[in-house]
């Protein structure tokens, strides 16, 4: 006979079958709500919590009278998140975006094609308007993002000194890159809880951390002598098939500078397209042997010294032996009695060889140090240079010779406008300043500290010095008679030097300056002109004077200084 199983043994089987798998879910509920618990709070919270960075709008930089040279406004960024896309509309969102952003088409739909990212930036500074249209399509995936973008409304406008911003938002030229942080100011941050849809979760905790706007950078350029200066030594440039020139206006009272050009120029709204050699603020960056335009430190030198005066008469040839070499004035002439005064306006070496030769290396050496050379000016100009001054024991026997007119040495063009100023201003020499001031956290403007002062000549001196300048511009034989200004009186120098050139391992070619201030008897601005390896004539004289009479003379008029006479003897 057949027999049934006990049902009771059944039943406690499938009971302790039921109980090991429940102990099981229980064991995991414990382990998930309990032991591990706190691992998958934070790793849901890290899907849930979205944060994002809030950038900062960067400050704007201004000329001296607060007309923005660099400012930034509101842009938008347009990305993609290929994971909601739908398959289908691709090939339209690709087509799409192409012609509203201006982008190649493949790129669009190469990034489209990656279906498992969720934030690729398709472009970056997105006009507002265009961004509201674009997200006006309703496309899934496509995103708009608030965020600035960084204009240069001025162009080329002094851009080899205000300098440029890069695709991420840092200055990598010029003052935009040395005043990086000031005008950056500091990023917030933004932390919101979204849903897998991407929707921020309504009534989720989000926390905030507003971002720090960056300051105001004021110059002491003033935009419109700036735009003289500019377009003075570009066509100079051109008409005289030069390398490149650069012109620095300053005021003479206080070493504040008004304008700093250079040629070429960079365009700011397409610095990219610029050669990395034609961005940079050549005025503190290129270093030249100045000519003769250094044979003013050699007369400061010798006149303080007491060993000569303005009237001295000198007999001067037209060549002299210094050591083993022979040296010449610029032209042939016959030996002549000169006075000091008509050795530095009529630019002659050889008389100038003369007067140096009655004071010692050290104390010629000391002078040049005075006036800056070999030293950075302090002004903190981005890309400075501090030229080449040897020491006095290292100076050969010709070298001596040379250095009294400009020749062994090397100077930037802000370094010799600041030994004129030096000059101009009774003979104390003011670090050169090109920042007036930045904003504080209230938007007030906060001026810079002046420039620091150190007397360099006494009083007498640069007086002496002013009067034989002025006999260099207004005097019958004077060398720089193009820079003459009607109704002004103008103290200045030329300066012809040949050129040092990697490239030819060598001196070819010429640097041409011409450097004076205005009025003479009360100078209130100076103006320096350099031109480098000019193809048409190579004279300071004929090529860089006049720069300096077309941009001193707007800067007059600019400055309403009024005429004080073209003659009468300095106080």
């Amino acid at each position: 006979m057949l027999r049934l199983g006990d049902p009771s043994r059944r039943i406690n089987v499938a009971l302790v079958v039921m109980a090991f798998v429940l102990s099981l879910f229980a064991g995991r509920l414990v382990q998930l709500q309990g032991l591990d618990s706190k691992a998958f709070q934070a790793k849901a919270a890290q899907q849930r919590v979205q944060p994002e960075t809030l950038p900062a709008r960067r400050g704007s930089i201004t000329d001296v009278n607060g007309h923005e040279l660099a400012l930034t406004s509101e842009a938008r960024e347009i990305y993609l998140d290929p994971y909601e896309v739908r398959p289908n509309q691709r090939d339209l969102i690709a087509t799409t975006l192409a012609t509203e952003l201006g982008k190649p088409k493949e790129e669009i739909a190469a990034k489209l094609a990656q279906a498992d990212k969720r934030y690729l930036v398709v472009a970056k500074d997105v006009d507002p308007l265009r961004a509201r249209k674009i997200m006006g399509l309703g496309f899934r995936g496509v995103g708009s993002k608030a965020t600035y973008r960084r204009l240069y409304p001025g162009g080329s406008l002094a851009g080899g000194l205000v300098g440029f911003v890069g695709d991420e938002g840092f200055g990598l030229e010029g003052l935009e890159q040395a005043n990086n942080k000031l005008l950056a100011g500091q990023d917030g941050q933004q932390s919101i809880e979204i849903g897998r849809d991407g929707q921020r979760i309504p009534m989720t905790r989000s926390t905030r951390v507003a971002p720090v706007p960056g300051r105001e950078l004021r110059l002491t350029i003033d935009r419109y002598i700036q735009w003289a200066a500019q377009q003075a030594i570009a066509k100079q440039v051109k008409a005289t098939g030069a390398r490149s020139g650069s012109v620095i206006v300053m005021d003479t009272r206080t070493g504040q500078i008004l304008a700093m050009a250079n040629a070429p120029e960079v365009d700011l709204r397409s610095w990219q397209k610029v050669p990395a050699e034609d961005r940079g603020n050549r005025a503190v960056a290129e270093v030249f042997e100045p000519g003769s335009t250094n044979k003013v430190i050699t007369a400061a030198a010798a006149l303080e010294a007491g060993v000569v005066a303005p009237e001295t008469i000198f007999t001067v040839a037209d060549h002299i032996k210094c050591a083993d070499r022979i040296l010449r004035d610029a032209h042939p002439h016959p030996t002549e009695q000169m006075t000091y005064a008509e050795i530095l306006g009529e630019s002659s070496n050889v008389g100038t060889i003369l007067a140096g030769q009655k004071i010692t290396n050290q104390r010629l050496y000391d002078m040049f140090r005075s006036f800056g050379f070999g030293a950075k000016s302090g002004g903190a100009l981005p890309g400075e240079e501090a030229g080449l001054l040897p020491k006095w024991q290292d100076w050969s026997g010709s070298q001596r010779c040379t250095i009294m007119y400009g020749q062994g040495i090397s100077v930037t063009a802000l370094q010799m406008a600041s030994v004129y100023q030096a000059i101009a201003n009774g003979g104390v020499r003011i670090a050169p300043s090109i920042v007036a001031g930045t904003t504080d956290v209230h938007d007030r403007l906060v001026p810079a500290p002046a420039g620091k002062s150190t007397r360099v000549v006494s009083d007498l001196t640069a007086r002496q010095l002013t009067a034989m300048l002025e006999g260099a511009v207004s005097g019958e034989d004077g060398t720089g008679n193009a820079a003459a200004i009607e109704g002004y009186r103008v103290a200045g120098k030329t300066g012809t030097a040949m050129r040092y050139d990697q490239k030819c391992a060598g001196y070819c070619g010429y640097t041409a300056t011409f450097v004076g201030f205005t009025p003479a008897e009360a100078p209130r601005l100076l103006a320096l002109a350099v031109i480098q390896d000019p193809k048409k004539d190579h004279y300071g004289g004929t090529i860089a004077a006049p720069v300096f009479k077309d941009v001193m003379t707007f800067a007059l008029k600019t400055k309403k200084i009024p005429p004080t006479g073209s003659t009468g003897a300095l106080p």
